[in-house]
Parts: structure tokens; sequence; C-alpha cells
């Protein structure tokens, strides 16, 4: 029976969220430590070592080098302050430190002597009942993972992405969690992408129907098109998803296919789907912007042309309208001889012509589609 079967449905995350405090290993905490610190433990042959008081980082790694196994820190929006202990105790690099400490970065995969550095934006995506021109779609977070040869420590920043049902996951799965700090890093990277499958596919009915609406048959009285200020709100949103995916495709594809000492043979070839995942969904990103630019084309043409439609309908009444006027005016002058100024019939035959003249020009106007 292979140590790695079963891999996808242990690290997938749940659609489901759990109501349930993680607390079944931390009952109390030791007031030494940092206050950034979710979780602290050691794992030995992919099982959590039981701890009576919350770990400290410095006495998890002492654990670690006393008896081996791996241990996994794991902290939230740390401060400078809270840090520097943690990166002087593992020999993080300072530049990685104060891109974790600092986050806003573009996700990437760096290695620094024995330490791998990655970046994850995670992706929320915001329900709202109706689409707006201010509506939020996407929340974006980070999560950060230092891998070592024994330790993974995961930086996250931002009120999404949390780590703890994926602990408790793997946790449920020692033999996957005894392939080591790797297993730890392949489950985040697998758990960020499967997040970004989730916001694509909402995002696609944000734009399907952003698209029955500007391409329907507007209501009778109702104006053509729709406020171009929800197209372009879409489309920011979807910038702000395509910055986190873009990115993150070549880290994924060195992850699976350049060998590396910090990660398991095993658990590379798992890499492998994880790029094809992201690549599936920078594809469906990229057809996003791309689409999105053709329907604000589109509303915009459509804007264009009931525009031209109102034009066409006023120039067609303003000529109309000219024939009595110019009649009128001309009549209107106070001059005592003009023709058939006294004619007993030429009052109701002036009427008569303008009335026929106008009539005609409505006609033709009107088979001509200006009216």
């Amino acid at each position: 029976m292979s140590m790695i079967r079963d891999l996808r449905a242990a690290v997938r995350p749940s659609l489901r969220k759990s109501n349930t405090p993680y607390n079944d290993y931390n009952t109390t905490r030791d007031p030494s430590a940092s206050s950034a610190v979710v979780d602290c433990a050691v794992y030995r042959d992919g099982v959590r070592m039981p701890d009576l008081v919350s770990l400290t980082p410095r006495e998890a790694m002492r654990r670690v080098h006393e008896g081996g196994g791996f241990a996994w820190i794991g902290l939230h929006e740390p401060t400078e302050a809270e840090f520097a202990g943690i990166a002087a105790e593992f020999g993080l690099h300072p530049l990685a430190v104060e891109d974790a400490v600092h986050a806003h970065q573009r996700p990437k995969l760096e290695r620094y002597d024995d330490t791998l550095f990655t970046v994850f934006k995670t992706i929320h995506y915001v329900e709202h009942a109706e689409l707006t021109a201010t509506s939020e779609v996407v929340e974006t977070g980070e999560v950060m993972c230092f891998t070592g040869p024994d330790f993974v420590i995961t930086v996250r920043h931002g009120g999404q992405g949390s780590l703890r049902a994926l602990r408790k996951r793997l946790q449920d799965d020692p033999e996957l969690l005894a392939k080591g700090p790797s297993a730890v890093l392949h489950a985040i990277a697998d758990q960020v992408v499967d997040g970004y499958l989730a916001v694509a596919d909402a995002v696609q009915d944000d734009i399907d129907e952003v698209e029955i609406e500007v391409f329907s048959a507007p209501a009778k009285g109702s104006p053509r098109g729709i406020d171009a200020g929800r197209i372009y709100q879409l489309k920011r949103e979807v910038l702000e998803f395509k910055r986190a995916v873009m990115p993150l495709l070549r880290p994924m594809q060195l992850l699976s296919e350049r060998p590396m000492r910090l990660v398991d043979p095993d658990i590379q070839k798992y890499f492998r789907d994880v790029a094809d995942h992201l690549a599936r969904v920078q594809e469906q990103v990229v057809g996003f912007d791309e689409l999105l630019n053709s329907i604000l084309q589109a509303n915009m043409a459509q804007a264009t042309v009931a525009q031209n439609e109102d034009m066409r309908k006023i120039t067609s009444w303003a000529a109309i309208v000219a024939v009595p006027t110019a009649v009128c005016g001309i009549y209107g002058m106070n001059f005592d001889h003009m023709p058939e100024l006294h004619w007993r019939y030429g009052y109701p035959m002036v009427l008569c012509g303008i009335v026929a003249v106008c009539l005609t020009i409505h006609r033709t106007l009107k088979r001509n589609g200006w009216l």
C-alpha cells in the first residue's frame, strides 16, 4: 500500500467551514510565547507530539533536535519584534524575514541556503446580492511559507486563508505528514490553488450575468446597455485575481520539475497536479480579462448607437417642425402686398399644405429608419 495514497483527498480543502475552535492540543498558553503564534507543534512519523502546554518555537526545535521529526509553526501577521526571535532561532534570511513581516509581496519561490521561501496570494470570493460599480468581488490575503529540513514556518496575512483546517486534515493522515515539511508545502499550495478554482467559477457567473445584460434586448423605455462602472469594477477585481495567479505559475513549475533536496521525490510529482490546475486558472483569468474588454467595448458601442438614434430622432422632428416655422415666419411679415395675402381660402390652404408636407417628411424619415 502506497504511503501517499489518497493524497488529494487528504489535502483538498473542505467546502464546509468548521465552527469548532482549534484547541484540541492547546489548553494553556505559555506567556513567553509570541502573541502572533497561532499554533506550534512537533511531528514525528506524521504524528503530532502531545503537549501539556503550548510549545514555544525554541522548545519545539529543541525537541526536534533531540528526537527527530519536524516543527510546524504557524503565525498570523507578526510584527518585527515578534518575528525577530523566530528568525534568529531558525536562521532565516533577513530579506525573507522583511518580506514575511511587511507582506504585499508577489507570489514567488526563493531559496536561501537550506530554506525555501514561498509566497502565495490567497483569494476569497465576496458574496454580493447585486454587482454594482463599488462591489468588492474578490478579497486577497497572503501566506508565506519557510520550508527547511526539519521545520515549516507559515506566516499568514489577511482575514482569509486560515490553515487550521488544513493542519487538522494533515494530522488525520500520518502517512502523508510523515513525508516531512515538503508535504505541508504541497498541501498549502494545493489549498491555495483549489481556492483559485472556486473563485474562478464564481467570477465566471458574474461575467455571464453582465454579458447577458449587455446583449439582451432592453425593456421598452429602458436605455440600452448597462452602467459601464459595473463592468470596469469587475475588470479591476479580475486584474487583482490575475496578479495572484500569474506569478505563481513559474514557482509551481520549478517545484514540480526541478529536483530539490528539500522536497521529497514522492511529493514532488504531486506538484505537477497543482501546476496543471494553476495553468487552467491562468487560462480562465486571461480569458476573463479579454472577455470583459469585449463586453466593455460592446457596451460603449451600444451607448453610442443609442445616442446616434436619439440624435436622428431629434433631427427628424426638427426638420418636420421647420416647415410650419418657415411658412408661418414668411406670412407673419407685415407687408401690404404679398401673394395670396387677401385670398379668401388662403388660410385653410396653407394649413393643409403644411400638414401635407409634414406628413410626407415624416413618412419618408420613418421609412428610412430615422423615426
